[in-house]
């Protein structure tokens, strides 16, 4: 990969695009999840999980910080779509970078006092703001309590355009898709939305990776005392992996909420917390490709052995 030409990996990205844009169709559907609905699935949990993953990539794979509470960023950024987009009324639209922002700030928060910790000392704190945050909600009545908060509204369409449904695009499962149009009976503008938010992430952490930031990140991870020593200002540093990351878990919040409509506390249980790390590790700490596939085969398996039954989740451990 690294001899490639620049026209050869963009051929191979457009190929992948490609392939995702397509993923929803009914034939890869039939196989991949034939007891689930394969488009709600893509959406979510597998879109979100990977969106998620790559968030928490780079706090756990670059910067090296353990981090067992991620899923409370996820709820921030839900919560934040759900308070705004019903009782305020805001489009979409807004509340999208007022999430990321409400929920990069809450990453700030959280860093601030814990960030001179290290290792498992980091990682229960972060456990503990996980918790704090699922159990604040189920106790405050004013966003739900445990009932949480119902009525979310959906994206407003942006158009009514469909694609025509004529060969090859009807064979392919794009026949007669309004992409633009966000409604509660298909799931593939949400899909579509999700893949987007996704490419925009892989560019956006990409170029952070090979700037100075990447690198800072790689120092801290590698020895973060030798990192210090050599001028790199540590927390500084740390702090921004847990805003970005934070940021990025929110983005996928908002956009989960926009199709569930309806949000609870218990979504928000630890185990997603473990599985997103799970998936991480599995496709190989700060391997961006690796980690994506690793959130996939953590989302997809549960719903591919659903016809096992009582013996599913054995099967998926």
């Amino acid at each position: 990969w690294a001899t490639l030409p620049t026209a050869g990996r963009w051929v191979v990205y457009a190929l992948l695009i490609v392939g995702a844009v397509l993923l929803p169709s009914q034939a890869v559907g039939d196989f991949m999840s034939p007891e689930s609905d394969w488009s709600t699935l893509l959406f979510f949990p597998i879109g979100g999980y990977i969106l998620l993953a790559i968030g928490l990539n780079v706090v756990v794979g670059q910067a090296g910080l353990l981090d067992l509470g991620y899923v409370a960023f996820f709820a921030v950024g839900a919560y934040t779509m759900a308070i705004l987009g019903k009782e305020f009324g805001w489009n979409f639209w807004v509340i999208l970078p007022v999430g990321i922002l409400i929920t990069a700030v809450s990453g700030i928060i959280l860093g601030s006092p814990t960030l001179r910790l290290r290792g498992d000392y980091l990682a229960i704190v972060t456990l503990g703001f996980g918790e704090i945050i699922r159990i604040t909600a189920r106790n405050t009545p004013a966003i739900g309590g445990p009932n949480g908060i119902s009525g979310i509204p959906h994206p407003p369409t942006l158009s009514e355009w469909e694609i025509p449904d004529v060969e090859p695009l009807t064979s392919l499962g794009l026949g007669g898709v309004a992409p633009l149009r966000y409604g509660a009976l298909d799931m593939r503008p949400y899909y579509y939305l999700m893949l987007i938010a996704i490419i925009l992430t892989i560019i956006f952490v990409n170029r952070l990776t090979k700037s100075r930031v990447g690198r800072a990140w790689a120092a801290i991870r590698e020895d973060e005392d030798a990192a210090e020593l050599m001028g790199v200002p540590t927390f500084k540093f740390k702090l921004a992996a847990f805003a970005i990351g934070a940021s990025i878990g929110g983005m996928a919040g908002v956009v989960y909420a926009s199709q569930a409509t309806s949000i609870i506390p218990a979504n928000f249980m630890f185990i997603t917390s473990a599985l997103l790390l799970a998936a991480v590790v599995l496709g190989g700490s700060g391997n961006l490709p690796g980690v994506m596939l690793g959130a996939f085969l953590v989302a997809w398996l549960p719903e591919r052995f659903r016809e096992m039954l009582e013996y599913r989740v054995l099967m998926f451990g």
